[in-house]
């Protein structure tokens, strides 16, 4: 049940004239989550006013930026969030604290968060912004260790310094020094990575910061400051589509720019600043805004929708993979997904247009499923012959296949989905059947000279 602005209202005056609020609990099966109750009493204790004492002076940033938040009006300080217990594997002692018993971490995860927002940080463990994010980074099971072998042996020129290191089960920690930088300064920061700790417990080896995630030394999971950014923690930033550009961008999932090319993306441009961006949760509303941004579709409370940090739970196609399915298990569900997406858009859009949109959307589906499948067909013909290089990052053809995935293919999916024609047509669909062509012309010459040729004509960059 959503409820009226003026009935939140008044719970919030109440809950703030008691001077305690007793949260409710959380799932006794999302182990992730903090304590199940939390009181809270008007004013600062000793311990924080020391703290803001302190950084006021040494952080005078930091301290200004949280004096502008919700936190610091509902008396949330830096003690509350950031002490922890003696034991944990993340407690440290800064300078202002030597000799006392209170222990710190720098690192904030969602488990801390989960303390005032259960329900949200337990929707958000759901979605594919928590291990999902970062089990893309993570994930060794594929041989020669997936993406860390990218990561490492390639990006990070390995295959200069150690060309014959053994790649299978490969792990960071079995990567030298120099060659975290592509990962730290790139992939994590979006993704997350594993926390590592040396033994003054403090973070290690570029692991911290990182992304949405985050996976922490004690356990927990996930950043919740990568979209309400530290330490105003607003609503409104998050609510804005900057708060997603600065991961959903760039040539392989240009989701900001497809939805600043696209018509809701120019009323954003064009009347966004005159839009109400701080109503509160589920009464953010259509006449607050006159076009959706990426909360609006993807999160936010609108009609008879309530307001959910579980991003998959409104989307029916897995976009994002080489071969696009309906989504299913830790991916969501897709036929809800496609029936909530709808009544996402009846808010603004009659039911032809909504209809049309996702006609349009699945027929993209299918059509790049068939460039994928044939390539698929052709990439086994040449295995089955012996004529694919080990190294996929050598051949033309496996290098052209991930570009027509890893690029076109999901630029052609995503900007049919939002609305990009440029995304969909000239940057997508475009350039998916001139990859799939070269990989044809190269497929018909191995086959017919029955040798891989000597040196490879697919510009290493790949279509942009």
């Amino acid at each position: 049940m959503k409820y009226s602005p003026i009935k939140i209202l008044i719970v919030s005056c109440s809950l703030f004239l008691m001077g305690v609020v007793a949260v409710a609990t959380a799932s006794d099966q999302t182990p992730n989550l903090g304590q199940k109750t939390l009181v809270i009493n008007s004013g600062y204790s000793a311990e924080a006013l020391t703290c803001i004492e302190c950084h006021s002076k040494k952080m005078p940033g930091t301290v200004a930026t949280w004096k502008h938040s919700g936190m610091a009006r509902a008396g949330v300080s830096c003690f509350d969030c950031h002490a922890v217990e003696k034991s944990s594997p993340m407690a440290v002692q800064c300078e202002g604290l030597k000799g006392t018993s209170t222990y710190i971490s720098p690192m904030v995860s969602s488990k801390t968060c989960s303390r005032c927002h259960p329900k949200e940080v337990e929707q958000f463990l759901k979605s594919g912004h928590a291990t999902l994010a970062s089990k893309a980074v993570m994930d060794v099971s594929k041989v020669g260790g997936g993406l860390i072998k990218l990561q490492y042996h390639y990006e990070g020129m390995g295959f200069i310094d150690n060309p014959d290191m053994k790649l299978d089960g490969l792990t960071p920690k079995d990567m030298p020094a120099y060659n975290r930088a592509s990962r730290a300064s790139g992939c994590q920061m979006c993704h997350g990575t594993q926390v590592e700790m040396g033994p003054d417990n403090k973070p290690i080896n570029e692991t911290w910061p990182g992304g949405v995630g985050t996976r922490y030394p004690d356990g927990s999971v996930g950043t919740c400051t990568v979209c309400h950014t530290r330490h105003q923690f607003s609503i409104a930033e998050a609510r804005k589509p900057e708060a997603c550009a600065s991961c959903h961008l760039g040539p392989d999932h240009p989701d900001i720019e497809i939805y600043l090319s696209s018509k809701h993306g120019q009323q954003f441009l064009t009347h966004g600043e005159e839009w109400n961006w701080d109503s509160a949760p589920d009464t953010w509303e259509p006449g607050d805004y006159t076009a959706p941004t990426c909360a609006v579709c993807h999160m936010s409370g609108i009609g008879e929708l309530s307001t959910t940090h579980n991003i998959n739970e409104r989307l029916k196609w897995d976009l994002m993979h080489k071969k696009s399915v309906i989504r299913s298990g830790e991916r969501g569900d897709g036929e809800k997904g496609d029936m909530l997406m709808r009544k996402v858009c009846i808010n603004c859009h009659g039911s032809t247009h909504t209809a049309t949109q996702r006609t349009v959307l699945d027929n993209s589906v299918a059509l790049y499923n068939k460039y994928w499948e044939g390539a698929v067909k052709m990439k086994k013909e040449l295995a089955d012959k012996g004529l694919l290089k080990k190294d996929a990052w050598r051949d033309g053809f496996q290098e052209l296949m991930y570009y027509l995935w890893h690029h076109t293919g999901r630029r052609a999916r995503q900007g049919s989905a939002m609305n990009g024609p440029d995304y969909a047509h000239w940057h997508g669909f475009f350039q998916v059947f001139q990859v799939y062509q070269d990989m044809e012309e190269i497929h018909k010459w191995r086959i017919k000279n029955n040798k891989i040729e000597d040196l490879s004509t697919v510009m290493s960059t790949g279509p942009l």
